[in-house]
């Protein structure tokens, strides 16, 4: 490796701009995506998507969870209730069992519809204001070299 590319290599992962590099550095042109991004997190229209996530994930896990606890208690508490034959051989703790795993796929269902249908528009939205507004500072950053 040619020492030049280690001395850079070396002093960029130190925190250090490169030789070759213009007089703001990488760190610069990090403070103005990070400037962006920090401008769009408190934008209305990204706390909307925040929101409606938070809105649909917290009651859902919520709820799974609590499902989940109450197999487990169940499970461990009540073992004739569980053991009870509901169609032949098949009892209770089965039917609950399968229905954990049923759950969990309508859960995935309902999450990817969810985001399909309250969040993936807003989300690619805001997407392309980040990448307008990012590609506008390099051109205006360009334009005063």
């Amino acid at each position: 490796m040619d020492s030049r590319v280690a001395e850079g290599v070396d002093s960029r992962v130190a925190g250090g701009a490169d030789r070759g590099a213009d007089s703001r550095g990488a760190r610069g042109a990090d403070r103005g995506a990070a400037a962006i991004y920090l401008e769009v997190q408190r934008s209305p229209a990204f706390q909307e998507v925040r929101s409606r996530y938070r809105r649909f994930v917290i009651p859902a896990a919520l709820a799974f969870l609590l499902w989940y606890l109450a197999y487990v208690v169940a499970a461990t508490t009540a073992p004739g209730l569980m053991a009870r034959p509901v169609i032949g051989m098949v009892n209770v703790a089965m039917l609950a069992g399968l229905g954990q795993f049923l759950t969990t796929f309508l859960l995935t269902w309902a999450y990817a519809r969810h985001a399909r249908l309250r969040r993936d528009r807003a989300a690619l939205e805001l997407r392309w204001t980040v990448f307008d507004e990012t590609r506008a500072r390099q051109m205006t950053r360009g334009v005063q070299r």
